[in-house]
């Protein structure tokens, strides 16, 4: 970790006691900060709240006092997920005191450079994918950030050796001002997030942040495919542009053609040897593909991952063949788009669909089109959105549809209405919030109920 005495004596503010909060608070007292967390939850039985205390962090919690703010405030450190109409985060704007998120920190202090990755789906996917490929570099990559680690966790023990493969979010992102990492890999945008970021633009905006200080002697990895990925991201960066394509061959990038994968005109394999289904998983393919070569990580490494990888759990994971059927858990698919994505992964297999969860106020009415086109034999409704999701199903023709209670229940009726040669997929289209804590613990019920039909 590089040496920086910024902070030392200073006051730091760290908003949101959540993993990252945990790890910057922590961070900043081994600077010699004079730090203090706050929380509007009663943390009094928080043993990472406990943790911070016992070595001097001063933790406030069950609201945000405003005089935690003040001129003398030298930075504040915000959890991502808190928006910035916060009293406390807009106070402090007010008072030109500088907010960022900690991968701002993170990117001040390693030694190790970053492949940055982001965009609305399948970031965790090409994260690991490219965390993979990078072990048959010269380098020793380290996954951190929005997959679940804490970036200023693993700054702290990263060297010139290390090379960290970054997931971040739009707001992570936002929450920079010098972040600079030596690869951005940009996937997509779509309409996501736009109750904390308002409009697409704004989005985008949030996004680009992952290439703005980039220079010629860096590479953006982009979607040559999206046009909202070209205007506003690739056509302002001042790094070596790196695209990738489904569509066909790109200059200095990655693309298919007749079946194959290719990198800048070298093949890599056949993409129906890769271990993970559809085209939105070629597309993320392509993109560690190129992400990978930048580093010139050796065609054979890149291809033999791209065989073995079987996918992020969750996230379209393949779970076993389970008296004959198929079985996917998709369970991060907490939106339309992912959802339509998984529909077309399986050309040729008739499909159980698994799905319904947290009612947002959106209908599925866009879920339709592919609701017709993929060959669902049979849907299984649960959770706030059960009805409005039955209405898309009815509307799309879909021939069996069925309510039940909620993904236990849902399991044994997929295996009934399903034969030998089918999928059965649970790819919700929403948020898990309504019945359970988190898309990972549907996830996981769901396997462990698919798991009694061994």
């Amino acid at each position: 970790m590089k040496t920086l005495n910024d902070f030392a004596n200073q006051k730091v503010l760290v908003l949101g006691l959540a993993k990252s909060g945990y790890a910057a608070a922590k961070l900043m007292m081994s600077l010699g900060a004079d730090v203090t967390v706050n929380d509007q939850r009663d943390l009094s039985s928080n043993t990472h709240a406990a943790d911070l205390a016992a070595i001097g962090v001063k933790v406030v919690d069950g609201g945000h006092p405003l005089d935690l703010i003040d001129s003398s405030v030298k930075l504040m450190i915000k959890n991502p997920g808190i928006p910035y109409k916060n009293p406390l985060i807009k106070k402090a704007l007010e008072l030109d005191v500088p907010v960022v998120t900690e991968v701002e920190i993170a990117g001040r202090l390693s030694e190790a450079p970053f492949i940055g990755v982001t965009g609305s789906n399948g970031k965790t996917t090409t994260t690991m994918l490219i965390g993979e490929m990078m072990k048959g570099s010269a380098y020793q990559p380290i996954v951190a950030g929005n997959i679940g680690t804490a970036l200023t966790s693993v700054v702290q023990k990263a060297t010139e050796r290390n090379v960290i493969v970054a997931e971040l979010s739009s707001f992570q992102l936002l929450g920079t001002r010098q972040f600079h990492p030596h690869v951005a890999v940009v996937l997509n945008i779509f309409d996501h997030h736009l109750d904390y970021h308002g409009t697409v633009e704004n989005y985008a905006e949030a996004k680009a942040h992952i290439t703005a200080n980039q220079t010629a002697s860096d590479a953006l990895v982009y979607n040559a495919d999206s046009e909202r990925v070209v205007h506003f991201i690739a056509e302002s960066s001042k790094a070596e542009k790196v695209p990738f394509s489904l569509k066909g061959r790109v200059e200095n990038g990655a693309y298919v053609s007749e079946g194959t994968i290719y990198f800048k005109d070298e093949p890599i394999m056949k993409c129906d040897e890769m271990g993970l289904p559809g085209d939105h998983n070629l597309s993320n393919a392509l993109a560690a593909v190129a992400a990978a070569g930048v580093y010139g990580v050796p065609v054979k490494y890149i291809a033999q991952v791209l065989r073995t990888f079987k996918g992020a759990r969750h996230r379209l994971e393949y779970v076993d063949v389970v008296q004959g059927r198929t079985v996917y858990n998709d369970s991060k698919a907490t939106n339309i788009i992912a959802t339509s994505k998984a529909l077309h992964a399986f050309p040729g297999k008739e499909i159980v669909l698994l799905a319904g969860g947290l009612d947002r106020g959106n209908t599925f009415d866009a879920l339709i089109p592919d609701l017709k086109k993929a060959p669902i034999k049979a849907v299984l409704l649960f959770g706030q959105t059960q009805k409005k999701l039955l209405d898309a199903c009815k509307k799309a023709g879909i021939p069996v549809i069925k309510e039940v209670e909620n993904v236990e229940a849902a399991v044994p009726e997929a295996f009934a209405l399903s034969q030998p040669g089918d999928v059965i997929l649970l790819s919700p289209a929403c948020a898990s919030w309504d019945q359970y804590e988190s898309f990972e613990q549907r996830g996981d019920i769901f396997i462990t109920e698919v798991n009694k039909f061994r």
